[in-house]
This record gives C-alpha cells, structure tokens and sequence, in this order.
C-alpha cells in the first residue's frame, strides 16, 4: 500500500495510508503553509512503517490489573518517535488501569503530523485523525470546533449546538472523541465521550478511558469478547460494547455519573482540561471549575 494525497479545497488537504486518514487544515502566509504542507507529506509516508514495525510492543499494557508497575521497560524497547508519545501519552493513566500504548495512537499519529506546521507564518492548524485532533495556533488565535454528542447526528445544526472555541491562551493542543459507536472498541455504553487536553495524544487516552468508565449493567447492553470481534484487539478476551438498547433514565444517569467521577479525576491530576459525556440524549459537561448537565 501507498500513501495518498489530495487538496480538498483551499487551506485543506487530505492524507492516506493503509488505516491512517487525516483532514489537514490551515491558515496563513501561502509560501510557508506549502512548505508545512511538503514537510507533513515528508513525514507522513514514514510514520505507518514504523508503527507496523513496532506493533508487538505497542499492543503491550502499560500497567495491567495484576502488574501494576510490571511494563515500566517497555518504553526502553520502544524506538520511533510516535511509538514513544504513545507510550508517554498513557503512563500517567495507568495507576492499576488496563491501557496499551494503542489508546493514543491516533492522538499521537496527528501530533507527528501537526508539528509540520508549528513554523513562522502559520497562524493555526489541525490534523483531524478520524475525530483525534491536533492543533497549532499561534498567539492570540483561536479556533472553533464542532462537537458531536451522537454520531447518528448526521444534521449541521445537530452538531453546531455543540460546538467550542479553543484559544491559544487556553493551552489546549488536542481534541479527541470515543464511545462504543465510533471506530474503536469501548468497554463502556457512551455514544460519544470528548475530550480537551494538552495534546491531541493525551486527549485520545483520556477520552478512552472516560468513555470506558460510562457504564452500567443492563439486559439491553450487548457485549462480546474484543478479540471475537476484532482478531487483532490490543483488548484481548476483556468484554467490548456490540449493542445499546433502550436504557431506563435511571441507568443512563448511573452511567453518566461512573464517568464523570473518573474525568473528574483526571481533571484533579491535571491529565485533561474538559470532557464531554453524552449517552441516550443526556450529557454532563466536566471541567476544572465547572460540571454542566444538558
């Protein structure tokens, strides 16, 4: 397989290898955009080798349930660039927490790319992996995001009601969305659980990790083996989301509510400055200074 590449209109640009496809945007001086642009390709067509070529090791916890502290080496094994934020990424979450390094491989994916643009006359950027999004803005810029609270809202007004601005002021470099609907597996029942975070890697693992903590047992909740459902799952046999059926108010809040203490804690050791949990049309908004139910 080889890597692709398409201008999809001014400031927009699309890049594909194998499963890596990212939405680039940017603003700015012309010349040094091209130049971000030819760089980001540069890097771009190596990034899936060098993953492939580390995969073992990426598919490896972090900390497991029965080891704690057992896979504090494996960062020594680790080589490239992405391999490395990924591990990094995650270690901070991984106090008697199931996490592989694999959490933040999209997050850390649109890091490597991002950092192209992160030059003199790019006044902001962002490299959307598959809702993993990282960002440069320069000082005094700000961009607007818009936040999906169900993927099965396919309408632009759903959506817009959503959305967030980010400020450069803000410190917020990475946006990142999970749930049991969306492209990975999930151990919890979020339709969708976003994250704002310090980076775009960081962000991904948060988001994971929230979105596996909203949960409840109900009869309408299907779940199957990961591996039964994806043969090369970094899960194992651990029990994946396959089917949400209608839940009583009831449990939707219990759920709700087992996430946000977690993003709570999360926003306590300073691992993610916002989250956004939605599930069965209800959503709680956690931040720093504030929690918000809509």
């Amino acid at each position: 397989m080889t890597a692709a590449r398409a201008e999809l209109a001014p400031g927009r640009w699309h890049f594909q290898h194998g499963p890596i496809d990212l939405v680039i945007g940017a603003d700015g001086d012309a010349r040094a955009i091209r130049a971000a642009v030819d760089a980001a390709w540069g890097r771009f067509g190596e990034v899936l080798p060098e993953l492939v070529g580390e995969l073992r090791q990426l598919r490896a916890p972090v900390s497991g349930e029965r080891a704690p502290h057992a896979t504090l080496a494996g960062r020594e094994r680790l080589r490239g660039p992405v391999a490395l934020r990924m591990w990094d990424a995650c270690a901070p979450f991984a106090r008697g927490t199931f996490v592989t390094p694999m959490a933040a491989v999209a997050g850390s994916v649109a890091e490597e790319i991002v950092a192209a643009f992160r030059r003199d006359g790019v006044r902001r950027a962002w490299v959307n992996n598959g809702g993993d999004i990282a960002l440069h803005l320069a000082p005094g810029e700000s961009l607007r995001v818009a936040v999906c609270a169900d993927p099965r809202e396919r309408e632009a007004r759903e959506i817009a009601r959503n959305s967030l601005r980010v400020d450069a002021a803000d410190r917020v470099r990475g946006i990142a969305t999970s749930g049991w609907r969306g492209r990975s597996q999930s151990l919890g029942i979020a339709d969708a659980v976003t994250v704002l975070a310090a980076s775009a890697a960081q962000a991904d693992v948060a988001a994971t990790l929230v979105a596996n903590a909203v949960d409840v047992e109900h009869p309408a909740i299907g779940r199957r083996p990961a591996n039964e459902v994806r043969d090369d799952s970094d899960l194992g046999a651990r029990p994946v989301t396959v089917e949400v059926g209608e839940l009583p108010p009831s449990c939707v809040e219990r759920a709700l509510d087992a996430g946000v203490r977690r993003a709570r804690a999360f926003v306590e050791r300073g691992l993610l400055a916002q989250a956004l949990l939605s599930l069965a049309g209800r959503s709680r908004i956690v931040t720093a200074m504030l929690e918000v139910h809509r």
